[in-house]
């Protein structure tokens, strides 16, 4: 198993016997916190239709991450596929704290937030944000730089480097917009190949769409390591220790940020129906579903590739 701190936290040795004779959970149905992000929406869905012909069901609870790490508290959800780290720390140190939550890895590897550019412009040869110092590179930009909602975690991380004058931006302009807003400004730069810095991260539609490229940060700007984040499972420890099978399944069900990214402008962008982009996933990533389901059962005790592959 590849999470040696859920080992620790748990003794899973004991908990989840990985073996085709794993015990039956106590419970057929898993309540999965699903806030209203594409990304947790998509994976949440693939998982539900990957855990229905194993004999289980899903109630998908649409509720913000802050209640979510409550509801998992007080036993009214079980699961929640996207606790991001560090953004939500506060709200998940007080779940570990009270001893209500167990953490069962990141799910998506390479998740990342920063200074972003189109891929033409890195291709131009800017890849870090102390290149924005540069007097020529900053008229490129304009001496402007995109952000989301005024207030929001992110814009005041831009303030905060502006204001410090970081890689020379205190004579640049924070341009703070909704989402929306911000990448309508790609979207009209990208067609014209104007260069354009703005705030990105991954998984996102933009990525494909937009051949976003996130730049070195040094300085730490959008945080430790370059603004890489974690996207991490995390049950209810009631919940687990109920139910080994299925929380097998949760500790092994993960993605690449480039694969999330894909299935979030399928349905973001594309604005396909939800459950034929989480089925069309299942079905063309028939490897991925296998590594999934490695010593995991039914709910009956059967084999639960051969259930699956048999509904798709």
């Amino acid at each position: 198993m590849r999470n040696t701190a859920l080992l620790t936290t748990l003794a899973l040795a004991s908990l989840l016997p990985f073996t085709a004779q794993a015990a039956q959970d106590a419970s057929d149905e898993l309540r999965l916190v699903v806030p209203p992000w594409p990304g947790v929406t998509v994976k949440s869905e693939i998982l539900a239709q990957l855990i229905e012909p194993l004999g289980y069901t899903t109630n998908q609870q649409e509720l913000s991450s802050t209640v979510g790490y409550n509801t998992l508290q007080n036993g009214d959800s079980d699961a929640f596929l996207a606790g991001w780290m560090p953004a939500q720390q506060e709200s998940y140190d007080a779940a570990m704290e009270a001893g209500a939550i167990i953490d069962l890895g990141n799910n998506v590897d390479g998740a990342r937030m920063g200074f972003a550019v189109p891929g033409y412009v890195a291709e131009a040869g800017l890849t870090s944000a102390e290149q924005l110092a540069d007097a020529e590179i900053a008229a490129r930009f304009e001496h402007r730089v995109y952000s989301i909602e005024s207030g929001s975690t992110v814009t005041d991380m831009l303030d905060g480097a502006i204001e410090a004058g970081t890689y020379g931006l205190d004579n640049w302009e924070g341009k703070p917009s909704s989402t929306p807003g911000m990448l309508s400004e790609v979207a009209a730069a990208v067609d014209e190949g104007r260069w354009i810095l703005f705030y990105g991260w991954t998984p996102h539609w933009m990525v494909p769409e937009y051949d976003v490229q996130i730049l070195d940060d040094p300085a730490g700007v959008y945080g430790d390591n370059n603004g890489r984040s974690d996207v991490k499972t995390i049950v209810a420890k009631r919940y687990a220790e109920a139910n080994p099978n299925l929380t097998r399944l949760l500790d092994q069900f993960r993605f690449s940020a480039d694969e999330q990214s894909q299935f979030i402008s399928a349905f973001s962008l594309e604005e396909r129906e939800l459950d034929a982009v989480a089925s069309e996933w299942l079905k063309d990533n028939p490897g991925r579903v296998a590594s999934f389901l490695e010593g995991v059962t039914t709910h009956d005790g059967e084999d639960a590739r051969a259930a699956v592959e048999a509904s798709l």
